[in-house]
């Protein structure tokens, strides 16, 4: 049973389904969790504006809802979404992007992590970024560059040596990350598409 506070709210805490990665925090009244369930996408109440929104209805960054969880206590909740472009308004992926104490810091860079980094360099160009330099020759620029990268892994692999293949294939995804973001796809996307293949067997 959800169990709403006495302003009539309940806590929703969104993780991209594919990653794991906890996008943001919001709230949700009676209403909002009704229409996030009927539609599919999340719905949210603005506790500051004292109104519904529609996460993405304006910037198009929608996210859809795949499951909905339900804490031991019944008054928070975890929802599971695909995100579509990134879910905080600065421009990264992820509302819980600033740091505030690690004690043993460990290592958690993944392609998720990059693509983070490449879509906030789109969104947010740097003087001097590669990454910023590609997005302004192109995609048909970043799509050789992906070719280029290719063939190096070929070369590699065709030699047999592992630390070569390694640092082949490392440019291989960053420029193939950079090519995803310039065309609005996002990692979620092909996830979706790897695991239709995997469920048609």
């Amino acid at each position: 049973m959800v169990k709403f506070d006495k302003e009539g709210l309940i806590p929703a805490i969104i993780q991209e389904a594919s990653s794991g990665k906890v996008l943001m925090l919001g709230y949700m009244n009676e209403e909002s969790l009704k229409k996030t369930v009927e539609t599919g996408t999340t719905w949210f109440w603005s506790r500051e504006r004292k109104k519904l929104w529609n996460k993405g209805e304006t910037s198009g960054n929608i996210q859809k809802v795949k499951e909905i969880r339900l804490d031991c206590d019944g008054d928070a909740l975890l929802i599971l979404v695909a995100q579509t472009g990134v879910a905080c308004h600065t421009g990264n992926l992820s509302c819980f992007f600033q740091n505030f104490y690690t004690k043993e810091p460990a290592s958690t860079f993944n392609l998720e992590t990059l693509y983070d980094i490449i879509l906030s360099r789109k969104l947010n160009p740097v003087d001097g970024s590669y990454t910023c330099k590609l997005f302004k020759e192109g995609v048909e620029r970043i799509s050789k560059k992906v070719g280029e990268e290719s063939v190096e892994v070929i070369l590699a692999g065709i030699k047999g040596d592992k630390d070569e293949v390694i640092y082949e294939v490392s440019d291989l995804f960053y420029h193939t990350l950079v090519l995803l973001a310039s065309l609005d796809i996002s990692p979620q996307e092909i996830y979706n598409e790897l695991d239709r293949r995997h469920k048609e067997g």
